[in-house]
């Protein structure tokens, strides 16, 4: 079946918003909150700091979630009680 009338056209622009190579105008860097000044220190006896990236089920959240940096979160992994 034809089409009459209007052609097909396609939006370039909506396929670039789409493109995973480019980075989206919405998010922003956060900064990993256990490498600032003042930070607390990472240490098995700092409960409190660590229930903060622990989940319920005792699993470590992800640097998506808690914006903690990759380095931080190796520490985080060894102070794990």
């Amino acid at each position: 079946m034809k089409r009459k009338g209007k052609k097909f056209q396609r939006s370039s622009s909506s396929l670039n918003k789409l493109s995973l190579f480019q980075k989206s105008e919405g998010r922003f860097n956060r900064s990993c909150p256990l490498s600032v000044k003042n930070a607390p220190i990472i240490d098995y006896k700092n409960i409190s700091l660590l229930k903060k990236y622990i989940s319920e089920n005792n699993k470590i959240l992800s640097s998506k979630i808690t914006s903690v940096s990759s380095g931080k979160l190796k520490k985080l992994k060894k102070q794990k009680f």
